[in-house]
């Protein structure tokens, strides 16, 4: 299923984990977390290495929305929305994956 954009819908009971080809890292000289593929490396800003740190496929899509809700003040119709946005990109990408836990 996807939404009107083309990306992947993203149930808020799925439990998303990085693909097995990518690793996230902290890169001393950037100063920031990347994402590591075979040729590629992925500058994280803060929100997106927020998220993918809590991507472990135990916690669900809504586990996530819920710790970054209760560490950062904000909406909880906005957090939602950014992290399924942020999540689908990366699994169109085919960074992440998500499994229904069926």
């Amino acid at each position: 299923m996807t939404d009107p954009s083309g990306a992947p819908a993203i149930a808020l009971t799925g439990r998303p984990t990085l693909r097995r080809h990518v690793r996230m890292s902290f890169d001393r000289t950037r100063g920031r977390h990347v994402l590591l593929e075979p040729e590629t490396v992925v500058v994280l800003n803060p929100t997106g290495a927020s998220i993918l740190e809590l991507c472990d496929g135990e916690r669900t899509v809504a586990d996530i929305v819920a710790e970054l809700g209760s560490r950062y003040a904000g909406d909880d119709r906005a957090i939602t929305d950014e992290v399924t946005a942020f999540l689908a990109r990366l699994v169109a990408r085919r960074r992440v994956e998500i499994n229904d836990g069926l």
